[in-house]
């Protein structure tokens, strides 16, 4: 019976977790089902936002990365991340977007936020392209589904309060000057080119 406690990892049904590759769900239950003549105990995970449920085995929830949500404390850590400076590398989109890509379905939510960091783009700023989009909404979203799990508020409530921390980020506070910055790399950028 303990080995049993120990590989649920404390996880309860009702209980709100993340799940790297859909972001945060809730455990509905733990069920028992024979597959192949095995017995298997599974977690019945049901992401409401995807209308989705998964069944995962307890003995692979280390391996696929299911962890409890983060506590105050973790979120006031990834708010911290937002306000820095972005760290983009000058690599080509490719492999930025596989890199980003990895930081969003590592389920740590400071890569996640770090993620939400350097591909946001204020008014000021030039347009993103389709992927750099798709992947800023998708690491957007999951840090905003766990504030509002953490904080017990919702969706709207927790996105003012990712935006707060977003608007005191270097880049973003000094408005008209980052236009003006962008504009400067631009002209060092085309003499280089002649």
């Amino acid at each position: 019976m303990s080995t049993k406690k120990t590989q649920r990892d404390g996880f309860k049904p009702g209980e709100h977790i993340v799940y790297p590759a859909h972001g945060v769900g809730q455990v509905m239950a733990i069920e028992e089902q024979e597959i192949a003549g095995f017995k298997l105990e599974l977690f019945v995970v049901s992401f409401a936002k995807e209308k989705m449920t998964l069944r995962v085995p307890v003995a692979k929830v280390a391996s696929v990365g299911m962890r409890k949500l983060s506590d105050a404390a973790g979120i006031e850590k990834a708010l911290e991340v937002l306000t820095g400076r972005a760290r983009v590398k000058r690599t080509m989109w490719s492999r930025r977007a596989q890199e980003y890509e990895a930081k969003i379905n590592s389920g740590d939510i400071l890569a996640v936020a770090e993620v939400v960091r350097d591909l946001y783009r204020s008014e000021a700023q030039p347009e993103q392209s389709y992927s750099e989009r798709q992947l800023f909404e998708t690491a957007l979203a999951r840090l905003v589904d766990e504030v509002a799990a953490v904080d017990a508020s919702t969706e709207t409530e927790a996105m003012k309060r990712v935006e707060g921390s977003l608007s005191k980020s270097p880049r973003r506070s000094r408005g008209g000057d980052a236009a003006v910055d962008a504009g400067a790399d631009n002209d060092d950028s085309n003499e280089e080119a002649a």
